[in-house]
């Protein structure tokens, strides 16, 4: 078994900018620090990218779009590049998941078993896409051949959260890199290291200078200054509404890129009266919220419960919250890591008060200072009982370990409640009968909805929302074909003077 604290303490991580297939300090020199939330100490200063490095980056990433030695090569030299990377990831496991505990909080098992074979599997994926995805013909008149290709679009930027770092960046790099784009990435600031270190394997992989730049900065410089460039073709980001916001007003202010958007979600779990398996029920709700310490996007932080099963549902789930080991991230048998940073925590912890002033039944939700570790970013799981869906603690993105339980009668109030949000990210709904289920996955506003299960994903399916979510999808082909452009090419074939 490693040492994954001693590991910590001899690792040495690359934190400077990689342009143009180089590690190179920030033009000024200017660097932020990174803490890890385990103790709240520093770990180590990273390069932050100013305006001047992300021009270099965006000229650099178009110059090399425009030379054609990724953007044209044969979709046999991408694929093997790719595949190259995802063999490169998974040999450099341990050092990718260990730079993910430390700088997100993960469990180092969640890293090592979760995270980064995702990631590789994501490259690996689009890789093998590549010789599978045919163009078309369209049906043209017999005196016309109407050739529909796919082309890449250009130079993307891709701006990805803290919350599932490694994972988020494949969703983003590998289908624009397989379908032939430049890509600029900047990492969240308080997770730039498995980035970096992503950075130098591509290289390895044979990935050509200046196709991948990868640039940690503050959002409100390096983001903007990316999302306002004039030679960016396209954002795909995920974070919040407001910065998601704030992205398609750059791209009104410059150049119109496109720019897709995945923003939250306040997911609902509807458990009708009828659920089958109420010890199920209550694994998947409590692990659907507490998992990653409730830092996910499309968590179930909401319960909607109907009446007749709600005492027991909400007991079961409580103890199953419980029982989960919460702890140092860089211990194996840790099964909830930390909250990512202080603010987060801050904002975390101030729930408790909102939930108090709105009537809400409060279980668990204190912080938690293990020994050794009293600096670090714990709190323990929270059930929020008989909430009002209309007040704060039912329609706010918390993002923490905090559950929501509202009570209803019956599956149309169900649906109603579980619809009334600004969010549609995902839900699921929990019921022993076939034609219920159908109907209410249909009526429920959501990119992705579940029946009797919870977070069971793959890369073979689109990720994405509907209302304040976002628009755009990543995972599945769906995602590649969002990084390409359409190309009709209309070919005159009558009736010659020789034929």
């Amino acid at each position: 078994m490693t040492d994954w604290i001693a590991a910590a303490a001899a690792l040495r991580p690359e934190t400077r900018l990689f342009l143009d297939g180089e590690f190179r300090p920030s033009s000024d020199g200017g660097t932020f620090d990174t803490i890890t939330p385990r103790d709240g100490k520093v770990f180590a200063a990273v390069s932050s990218a100013n305006e001047e490095d992300i021009d270099r980056a965006v000229r650099g990433a178009a110059a090399t779009f425009e030379s054609g030695v990724w953007s044209r090569a044969d979709r046999r030299t991408r694929q093997a590049v790719l595949l190259r990377l995802a063999d490169l990831m998974l040999e450099n496991r341990e050092e990718l998941a260990l730079l993910e505990s430390l700088d997100s909080g993960h469990p180092i098992s969640d890293s090592l078993n979760v995270d980064v074979p995702n990631a590789a599997r994501t490259v690996r994926w689009y890789a093998e896409a590549l010789d599978k995805v045919y163009d078309e013909i369209a049906p043209a008149p017999e005196s016309a051949l109407a050739l529909i290709s796919r082309e890449p679009l250009g130079v993307i930027g891709a701006v990805v959260p803290w919350n599932y770092p490694l994972i988020i960046t494949a969703w983003k790099i590998a289908p624009a890199l397989a379908a032939g784009n430049s890509v600029v990435l900047k990492p969240a600031e308080l997770t730039s290291l498995s980035a970096l270190k992503l950075a130098g394997l591509a290289a390895e992989a044979g990935l050509p200078a200046g196709v991948l730049q990868v640039v940690p900065g503050l959002g409100r410089v390096a983001g903007q200054a990316l999302g306002r460039h004039p030679l960016v073709d396209k954002i795909a980001f995920t974070g919040s509404p407001a910065v998601g916001r704030g992205f398609l007003t750059y791209a009104g202010e410059s150049n119109g890129k496109q720019v897709s958007l995945e923003l939250g979600g306040k997911s609902a779990q509807l458990v009708l009266a009828d659920v089958e398996d109420l010890d199920a029920c209550a694994s998947a709700v409590a692990w659907g919220i507490f998992y990653n310490a409730g830092q996910t996007c499309h968590g179930g932080s909401r319960l909607v419960v109907d009446a007749r099963v709600h005492d027991e549902l909400v007991e079961k789930v409580i103890a199953v919250g419980s029982s989960l080991v919460l702890g140092d991230p860089l211990d194996e048998s840790t099964q909830l890591g930390t909250i990512a940073s202080r603010v987060q925590l801050d904002r975390v912890l101030s729930y408790t008060e909102v939930a108090r002033s709105e009537g809400v039944t409060v279980n668990g939700g204190s912080q938690v200072r293990p020994v050794g570790l009293e600096n670090g970013y714990y709190v323990e799981p929270t059930v929020y009982d008989h909430v009002d869906n209309s007040g704060r603690i039912g329609q706010e993105e918390i993002f923490g370990p905090a559950l929501s339980v509202s009570v209803v009668e019956g599956a149309a109030e169900g649906v109603r409640v579980a619809n009334e949000s600004a969010y549609g990210l995902a839900a699921s709904v929990w019921t022993s009968d076939l034609r219920t289920a159908h109907r209410v996955a249909r009526d429920l506003r959501a990119g992705t909805v579940w029946v009797n299960t919870f977070d069971v994903a793959d890369v073979i399916t689109p990720f994405g929302g509907v209302k304040q979510s976002g628009a755009g999808r990543d995972r599945s082909l769906h995602a590649f074909d969002s990084y390409t452009s359409l190309k009709t090419t209309w070919i005159d074939i009558a009736p010659g003077p020789n034929y």
